[in-house]
């Protein structure tokens, strides 16, 4: 059994670790609080710009365009992932399960003959695919608590010109996306090449809202005709949802770092009720020993 001092000094080692994580509790709760501020408003812009270069690439048709970024590969041999990561660990499955839907993936396309490039945002997802000897095409690291529209645009741009460039056919994005602080959904979309985008899915889902009582299509004329909008449109779209995605990772980060650090200080008091139960046992081993000592001195005596 240990002694009480190394009880003691164990009891005083979890008290620090529970003011740190209470800590580290308290300020992913406020950030939180404005990480989920602005979600909210760039959410109606998001959804904006998802319905209109839908409703664009509808009007054009399938075949949008012969400009490149329109332009859909007659093959889809080389795949790029983005995987949305966090720059700092702490936060219980938030890295872990992206990494793993993102591995899971790129093994199915590779399965069937595709060849996969990964694209990260994140120190953890950079580090992580290094590890697993799948070093990434381009990291993007330093913004993930709090990014910038800047690093949409930087990750967006790297993307557009590999695929206009030939080197890439299709474009998935792995991130977290917010529902709640205790729920963090691991979402897959498609944003490349924009006949496969998810926005179009979407409009099975969203396409019984968008008809008139007469259950026909409203009708829009378009100045300048659909393939110049989407030319204009298709890399703001682009841009708009690698930032969405980034910010609705960042709130997950936070979300799953307060759960993360608020379990840890309840662990923390767990641990601490029971080392003083042993440091009191400890102390009453002790106490009955010096008894026992002082017993045997006394008899001796006699």
């Amino acid at each position: 059994m240990a002694s009480q001092r190394d009880v003691k000094q164990r009891i005083e080692s979890v008290r620090n670790i529970r003011k740190i994580t209470r800590a580290m509790e308290m300020v992913a709760a406020a950030r939180l609080r404005r990480a989920e501020q602005r979600i909210a408003h760039l959410r109606p812009y998001a959804g904006a710009i998802h319905r209109i270069t839908r409703q664009a690439a509808e009007a054009a048709g399938r075949e949008v365009s012969s400009l490149p970024i329109l332009q859909q590969h007659e093959s889809e041999q080389n795949v790029a992932i983005l995987l949305v990561t966090a720059d700092r660990g702490l936060a219980g499955a938030f890295n872990s399960q992206i990494l793993r839907a993102g591995i899971r993936a790129a093994q199915e396309h590779e399965d069937e003959g595709r060849q996969v490039a990964f694209y990260a945002s994140g120190r953890r997802g950079v580090s992580s695919l290094t590890f697993r000897k799948r070093e990434p095409a381009r990291g993007y690291v330093g913004f993930t608590e709090r990014p910038a529209y800047a690093n949409a645009r930087e990750i967006a741009q790297d993307l557009i010109t590999a695929y206009i460039d030939g080197d890439i056919d299709r474009v998935e994005i792995f991130y977290n996306g917010y529902v709640s602080p205790l729920v963090q959904e691991v979402r897959r979309e498609t944003l490349l090449p924009l006949q496969q985008a998810t926005i179009l899915e979407a409009q099975e889902a969203e396409g019984e809202g968008e008809e008139s009582d007469s259950g026909h299509h409203a009708l829009v004329e378009y100045e300048p005709d659909p393939e110049a909008i989407l030319q204009r449109l298709v890399p703001d779209y682009v841009e708009i949802s690698v930032f969405r995605s980034l910010l609705e990772s960042s709130a997950s980060e936070l979300g799953a770092r307060m759960t993360a650090m608020r379990n840890a200080s309840e662990n923390a008091g767990e641990v601490i009720e029971d080392l003083t139960l042993e440091m009191n046992r400890a102390r009453q081993a002790e106490i009955t020993q010096e008894i026992m000592e002082v017993v045997a001195g006394a008899e001796s005596l006699v």
